[in-house]
């Protein structure tokens, strides 16, 4: 898949799955888009990742010819975007928007003029302006109360691709303990209903992270458009212990 189709099978309704990435390893990430997920992410605001490391990710990713390497740039301001973009992302996951202005400056800084405000130069896949506008996603993360209570006017940002929800954040905003307080179990399932509909109603995507396969199953029956299955660092840390107790003989 490249990064046009996935465009299409985003903003088409098409169901996608796509996976996690905390770690600066290449090949690792080159082996795990070789899977059959639709969608790599590295994490440039929570991972360990810098730029040269974004840089090598997604050429790894592209070279594995298989999902399609996007990023989770380190804020809602044109300088990330622009340069997550101009590695090779084929489009961006963009944190902490709170208001329909935090989504305009978001997709202003992911398309080339006139449909935006991103700056042409040196880059990766290089091609037409209006060839790499059609194919690049931007998508908003909604994990603060006040993204939650502007979700709908943030969904209705024209050139909006969709939204994305944290739900470690989320959960906390909504007076969670710490993520996945099930003490607000009720509160985060409205909200996730809540996005959805916004999401819906403005005919854009809605996006979640999930921490198993499982989990993200479910969210995909239930409306979400796309889901992302947990990650590599907390895949290789559950990996080590099982094998370690299974090494020890102790029972799960």
């Amino acid at each position: 898949m490249d990064a046009a189709e996935l465009a299409g099978k985003i903003r088409g309704g098409d169901k996608c799955v796509g996976y996690w990435v905390m770690l600066d390893a290449p090949v690792a990430a080159e082996r795990i888009a070789a899977l059959g997920y639709d969608y790599v992410v590295l994490d440039g605001q929570h991972g360990f990742i810098g730029y040269e490391g974004i840089l090598a990710g997604l050429t790894a990713i592209e070279g594995a010819r298989g999902a399609v390497g996007l990023v989770r740039v380190e804020a809602c301001h044109p300088t990330p975007i622009g340069r997550a973009l101009d590695a090779g992302a084929g489009g961006v996951i963009v944190p902490l928007v709170d208001t329909a202005g935090d989504a305009a400056v978001a997709v202003a800084a992911g398309r080339f003029p006139p449909q935006g405000r991103r700056s042409y130069g040196p880059m990766r896949g290089a091609a037409r302006p209006a060839e790499v506008n059609e194919r690049t996603l931007v998508i908003a993360m909604i994990e603060t109360p006040e993204g939650l209570a502007n979700v709908a006017e943030i969904c209705a940002t024209p050139g909006l691709d969709g939204v994305y929800i944290g739900p470690s954040d989320l959960s906390m905003a909504l007076g969670g303990a710490y993520p996945g307080d099930p003490a607000i179990e009720r509160d985060f399932e409205e909200a996730l209903e809540r996005v959805r509909q916004a999401a819906a109603k403005a005919g854009i995507a809605a996006g979640i992270h999930t921490p198993r396969g499982e989990v993200a199953a479910r969210r995909l029956a239930e409306g979400f458009t796309f889901a992302t299955v947990s990650g590599d660092l907390s895949h290789l840390e559950q990996a080590a212990a099982a094998h370690l107790k299974a090494a020890r003989g102790i029972s799960p």
